[in-house]
């Protein structure tokens, strides 16, 4: 019999590490960043992937592994997923990270970018964390949606921000009723209704004029849009609970959005159900920021003359 115990030993020692990139080739940012990130990581003798169509817009050298489809399937064997680009690349990527399992690395080329672990300027930073392993994996909770009509299933979906159900036609609201765990809550005409994770409460529900909730905080939001109502208040619930948006029989049709990103159109008189997703999306950190300055500075916050607490 052969020992093959020190063969197997070996190939796992040599075995390439690869990193998948994707960008925001339309920006010319984007492409100078993902040309710098590719040469540190190729540098440090690690593996990179990237999708064919965008390899065709970036300077790549040809040792760049490419890949034709937009599949989870294309991370297999990668370790981390770096992104670049503003909030829409990086919810692209989030597509990716929760199908795959592998974390994502946000780099923000855009205005917020509140998914974003760092900047344009912190790219050497980036290159040198990722080759050393210096980063830490966290849990984002996501929400899974199902739309029903006459008590069937018709469309199952889910997001890491947000799911909005929204009016289609701009001269008239969408009437619904609102409830939470099996029982209603209120009723009116809006322009839509905004069921949001933690992480989402700074994207739309925020804009909404909803509460912002530390990430840490396990917990569902009800956001409503432009409500015609006295009790229209933001609702925060247990992560447990199950939020539901029934338009009414009569009102003009919505749709649904995921994110911003995927659309449905709902069908006259719809449900749509929102609960705790099965499947998280995980985000590689590099420092151990608190989300309060976080928070500070995205959204450039006066903070001039705090003190602090006495010592």
């Amino acid at each position: 019999m052969t020992d093959t115990s020190d063969t197997s030993d070996t190939s796992t020692k040599t075995r390439t590490r690869t990193v998948f990139l994707l960008a925001h080739t339309g920006r010319p940012a984007a492409i100078r960043s993902a040309e710098l990130v590719v040469q540190g990581l190729l540098r440090a003798g690690l593996g990179v992937r990237v999708l064919a169509f965008e390899a065709a817009d970036l300077p790549l050298p040809a040792t760049v592994e490419t890949v034709p489809e937009a599949t989870p399937e294309v991370l297999d064997g990668c370790e981390l997923l770096i992104v670049l680009g503003g909030d829409g690349t990086l919810l692209r990527g989030a597509e990716f990270a929760r199908a795959s399992g592998v974390p994502m690395l946000g780099v923000n080329l855009g205005r917020v970018g509140f998914l974003a672990e760092a900047e344009r300027d912190d790219l050497d930073k980036v290159v040198d964390r990722v080759v050393t392993r210096a980063y830490e994996v966290e849990e984002r909770m996501t929400i899974d949606v199902a739309v029903r009509s006459n008590g069937d299933i018709v469309h199952r979906d889910w997001a890491l921000n947000e799911a909005a159900v929204q009016k289609v036609s701009a001269e008239r609201m969408l009437e619904v009723v609102l409830e939470i765990d099996g029982r209603p809550v209120t009723g009116f005409g809006c322009d839509g209704i905004v069921c949001a994770t933690p992480t989402g409460s700074t994207a739309y529900a925020f804009s909404a004029g909803g509460p912002v909730v530390w990430p840490e905080v396990e917990a569902l939001l009800m956001v409503p849009i432009s409500a015609h109502a006295l009790f229209a208040k933001p609702l925060v619930t247990s992560p447990t609970s199950v939020l539901a948006v029934e338009v009414q029989s009569g009102t003009p049709h919505g749709v649904l959005w995921c994110d911003g990103r995927r659309a449905v159109e709902l069908p006259p008189a719809a449900r749509v159900e929102v609960r705790r997703g099965a499947v998280p999306v995980r985000l590689a950190r590099l420092h151990h920021a608190s989300f309060t300055d976080r928070l500070v500075a995205k959204f450039a916050l006066p903070v001039s003359g705090w003190r602090g607490a006495p010592r």
